[in-house]
C-alpha cells in the first residue's frame, strides 16, 4: 500500500496485521480512480475520514494538499496505523486522530462546527450503515456547501439515490466494491 500522487507520492504505508478482520484497506487502484474522480488536488480542503483504518484515503488527501484532515475510528489497531502512517510521511500538523466511534465522532465533529469539503467513509461491509452515515452527517452539517461525500460498500448494500438531504451523483463498481459519491441536495 502506497500513496499514489502528491507530495508523498510512492511512499509505503504500514497495513493491518494479516490476521487483522476489522481493518479492510482501500486499494490503491481504487483511491486513484476515485481521486481522478475528485479531482487530483485538493487545495485548502478540510477532509474528514470515517472509519479510517489505516488512514490511507485521508493521508492520500493531505499528500494532495488538503490543509487538514480529521482521521476517525474506535478499533485500537486501526488507530495505531493512523498514527503511524501521519507520523512517518510527516503529516503530524495537518492530520487530527479522533479515537471515537463514528457516531460519537459527528457528534463531537458537530458541536465544533466542523466543515468539510470532503468527507469519506469506508465502514465494515457487515455493517451496512450507508444510510445511517448520510443521516449523522445532515443531522451534524458537516459537509460544507459544494463538498462531496465518498462511502465505500459492498455491492450488496444499495446506496439510495437520496436520502438525509444528500443526492448520489456517481456510482463506481470496483469487483465487491461499490464507490458511492453524494452531495447535498
Amino acid at each position: 500500500m502506497r500513496i499514489v500522487a502528491g507530495s508523498a507520492k510512492g511512499r509505503a504505508l504500514a497495513g493491518p496485521k494479516a490476521t487483522s478482520k476489522h481493518i479492510r484497506p482501500t486499494a490503491d487502484r481504487v483511491r486513484e480512480t476515485l481521486f481522478n474522480v475528485l479531482g487530483q488536488w485538493l487545495e485548502g480542503q478540510r477532509v474528514l475520514d470515517l472509519y479510517a483504518g489505516t488512514g490511507a484515503l485521508g493521508l492520500e488527501a493531505v499528500s494532495r494538499g488538503a490543509k487538514g484532515v480529521v482521521l476517525v475510528d474506535s478499533d485500537r489497531e486501526a488507530l495505531a496505523l493512523c498514527r503511524a502512517n501521519t507520523d512517518t510521511l510527516g503529516f503530524s500538523a495537518r492530520v487530527e486522530v479522533l479515537a471515537q466511534p463514528v457516531a460519537r465522532a459527528l457528534e463531537t465533529l458537530g458541536r465544533r462546527a466542523d466543515r468539510f469539503q470532503l468527507i469519506f467513509a469506508d465502514p465494515p461491509y457487515a455493517a451496512r450503515v450507508v444510510e445511517t452515515v448520510l443521516e449523522g452527517l445532515s443531522a451534524h452539517q458537516l459537509l460544507a456547501e459544494g463538498g462531496t461525500v465518498v462511502i465505500e460498500h459492498d455491492k450488496r448494500e444499495p446506496a439510495p439515490e437520496a436520502h438525509a438531504g444528500f443526492t448520489r451523483v456517481d456510482q463506481r463498481r470496483f469487483g465487491d466494491t461499490l464507490v458511492s459519491l453524494f452531495r447535498i441536495a
